[in-house]
């Protein structure tokens, strides 16, 4: 009796649990950090990190070539270095139990000579990685590593083989991607004792005096080791207690192993000092010990807790993945560049000192981040928004400019426009204002008014160069530079202006908003193209719009629809319908090129016919001006198509372009959700457009520090792969037949519903 009684409860038991539904994945879980991998830049990799870290420690096995450091596609890894930030690297380390080499040549034989190096081959299988977590197993020297990481620190744990003589390198000078290659002027690398050792390095980007910096570490070892060596130049410098010099320059430190034997490493990193880095070290995983799985533990929980501000359901598992990393690599490549008391280095190589609970953020330029980054950061994560416009207004204080970047803490000038202008105008329209809005102000007038200049020694170019040429012609001149910046210049002068009118600077909302419209001055009456001019006046003769001669990383067809923040004023001077045909040809003729051209055509001797450029920011917006142009049917079929075939969701297949630092993935995650701002939320009443979401259902967490509501729901029913056109919708319960809903609508909380179908519906989203 009691036999079958157990076996009744065994088969109720087996029923129960097979009934019940598999437990739901966290959405760290969905991210897979090898997404496009193979069509890498030094920036993106599959690295250990944490949301703005300093640190991204991981895998590098390219040379210095265009788009180095971790391809996929590559079966080997020459190190782990911890400095993956656009023109940085530094501290690259590396186990090695194979006959002794410090030198780092990757495993192609053709690289500069070749030569064996300290590289490892891998099985690729053993390769695994996770957000805040990377491991692999080094198939020459018989070693495991794993990694993980803090904000300034990094963790490494190695089992080694049995061994007489096991080594950890620690290589100061290794290739980076070539347009960003940098030598070390000086550096030194100490032993404290047998557990630790400290150094610095003093690094220049490709002998550009603005670009130095100095990388700060300090070593600490579980298990103490034998001896220390060095090596400079060459020369190697057996059981010392130091090496100095400069370019070619590392140490390593041996160990007796057994079978199997772990021996980990921590590392803090600091730009400010050796002290600086050990406080960095001491105070982010003294309370760990060497517990390696709690810190691992520790950053999948600080990814998890950031990327479940948004719940999505319905969808494939493949929408899944490629929502979640996409959101991922908004938070992955930006750094932060301040220790945890708040000193920083900065662009005069000065220490200074944050305010108290803010720290100085840097990266990539915002060249057209309002179209995708600051549009999540604002809406997913303000405090985040909020740090960046801080830092920005320390640099103002501090040194009398805002940066575009700003990288190391450096005025670099890339992509030559100053477009913080709109990340911190934006800030502000929203009500994210836990600054002082008058400084904040006099920071972006200050760049919309004064002319630029190289702040050297100290730093590079600071605001816009070619300012002064502006404001006395109405435009740039092509033999001066890019035309382009025109158009740049035109849209921070109407950020700035709304910020003036939201303050009430009327006039200078009235001279602002009046420069705001320069980018007319290229717009060709005949050709209805934009068309670079001349110092002269003299329009560029033999124009091809497919030509991207004095234009910056577009072609004339792209930049002719780049005015975001006056859209219906470019269709009414183009036409609206040339404008329709002319973006109707241009979606049709790019569905086969997966919305991305993929080369810049300035590279290119002829022109080719490009025309939608998913793959960089100049022309990421196209969809979404059917919104303004009466078909609002063609930005639900295009943003969709988009989602589905320009993004992908393996390592060779990610993005077909230009990653760069989570600008692709911001755009995926807004639209994703059906969202997108086209004049980057710098308007006195920022507004969002409305397309087809890739979900039934997205559920965000509205931070109530910055906004009134609890969540945002926005709800596709009947939402499949066939029914992508909008039929009707709905805006907390009350019909809505517009295309744009009011920014401070959703963060006060509520539901957005839409009705889906297979077929287009004209009749809806005619009232933009």
């Amino acid at each position: 009796m009691r036999a079958k009684i157990l076996i009744i409860l065994v088969i109720l038991f087996a029923f129960l649990n097979c009934s019940r539904p598999q437990d739901e994945k966290n959405p760290v879980d969905w991210v897979d950090v090898f997404v496009g991998t193979s069509n890498s830049r030094w920036m993106l990799g599959p690295y250990a990190t944490v949301p703005f870290g300093m640190v991204q420690l991981g895998p590098d096995n390219q040379g210095d070539v265009w788009m180095g450091g971790y391809e996929y596609a590559i079966n080997s890894v020459t190190g782990f270095s911890h400095i993956h930030a656009w023109t940085m690297g530094g501290l690259r380390m590396m186990p090695a139990t194979t006959d002794l080499v410090f030198n780092d040549r990757p495993v192609d034989a053709a690289y500069k000579g070749g030569g064996a190096g300290y590289h490892s081959r891998i099985l690729k299988e053993t390769e695994k990685a996770s957000p805040g977590y990377y491991s692999v197993h080094l198939y020459d020297h018989d070693v495991y590593a794993e990694m993980t990481a803090t904000t300034r620190c990094g963790f490494q744990k190695y089992t080694f083989p049995e061994k007489k003589e096991s080594r950890i390198l620690i290589d100061l000078l290794f290739p980076t991607e070539v347009w960003y290659s940098y030598s070390i002027k000086d550096a030194e690398i100490r032993k404290v004792n047998e557990y630790e050792i400290e150094g610095y390095a003093t690094c220049q980007i490709r002998a550009q005096d603005w670009n130095v910096y100095t990388l700060n570490f300090v070593l600490k070892f579980d298990k103490p080791f034998d001896t220390f060596n060095g090596w400079n130049e060459g020369k190697l410098k057996k059981d010392t207690t130091s090496i100095s010099g400069k370019n070619d320059i590392g140490a390593y430190v041996t160990y007796k192993t057994i079978t199997d034997e772990v021996i980990m490493v921590k590392s803090g990193l600091s730009l400010v000092s050796i002290d600086q880095a050990r406080l960095n070290l001491e105070t982010e995983l003294g309370d760990f010990a060497w517990d390696f799985d709690a810190v691992r533990t520790a950053a999948s929980n600080q990814w998890n807790n950031l990327l479940s501000s948004v719940k999505v359901e319905g969808g494939t598992d493949e929408d899944k993945t490629k929502f979640y990393t996409n959101l991922y690599r908004c938070y992955a490549a930006k750094q932060t560049w301040s220790d945890v008391d708040g000193k920083y280095m900065d662009p005069c190589e000065n220490v200074q000192q944050m305010p108290e609970g803010q720290r100085m953020i840097g990266g990539d330029s915002f060249w057209n981040s309002y179209w995708n980054l600051n549009s999540v950061w604002s809406l997913i994560s303000p405090e985040y928004m909020e740090s960046y416009v801080q830092a920005q207004l320390e640099l103002y204080r501090k040194n009398g400019w805002t940066s575009v970047g700003p990288t190391g803490v450096e005025y670099t000038g890339i992509m030559n426009v100053s477009h913080e202008t709109a990340m911190i105008t934006g800030a502000y329209q929203k009500g994210i204002r836990n600054f002082d809005v008058e400084e904040a102000y006099r920071a972006v007038r200050h760049t919309v008014t004064e002319q630029g200049k190289r702040l050297l020694p100290c730093s590079g170019l600071a605001g816009n160069e070619y300012l002064d040429v502006y404001i006395k012609k109405g435009y740039v001149p092509y033999e001066m530079n890019p035309s382009s910046l025109t158009m740049d210049y035109a849209y921070d002068d109407f950020c700035v202006a709304q910020m003036a009118k939201s303050m009430g600077k009327n006039e200078d909302y009235e001279y602002l908003m009046k420069r705001s419209g320069n980018w007319k001055s290229l717009f060709h009456p005949e050709l209805k193209y934009i068309v670079p001019k001349d110092s002269t006046g003299k329009w560029l003769e033999n124009y091809n719009p497919f030509s991207g001669q004095y234009l910056v990383e577009g072609n004339g067809w792209q930049y002719s629809l780049y005015v975001p923040h006056d859209i219906p004023g470019l269709i009414d001077l183009i036409g609206i319908d040339l404008f329709n045909e002319r973006l109707e040809e241009g979606f049709e003729k790019s569905v086969s090129e997966k919305f991305a051209a993929h080369a810049f055509d300035r590279y290119m001797p002829e022109p080719v016919e490009y025309f939608i450029n998913m793959g960089n920011q100049v022309n990421m917006q196209a969809p979404y001006l059917f919104n303004y142009s009466g078909k609002p049917w063609l930005t639900q079929k295009y943003s969709r198509a988009i989602l589905d075939t320009y993004y992908g969701s393996t390592p060779y297949h990610g993005w077909e372009g230009d990653e760069d630092e989570g600008q692709m993935g911001g755009w995926f995650v807004m639209s994703a959700m059906g969202l997108f701002e086209m004049e980057g939320g710098c308007e006195t009443e920022p507004m969002v457009n409305i397309s087809s979401p890739l979900f039934n259902k997205i559920t965000i967490k509205l931070d109530d520090k910055y906004y009134p509501g609890k969540e945002f729901v926005i709800e596709a029913r009947n939402n499949s792969k066939e029914n992508i056109y909008i039929q009707s919708a709905t805006f907390n319960n009350e019909p809505l037949n517009s295309v744009r809903i009011k920014f401070s609508d959703i963060v006060k909380g509520g539901k957005l519903e839409l009705i889906m179908g297979p077929k287009l519906n004209k009749d809806w989203g005619n009232n933009p």
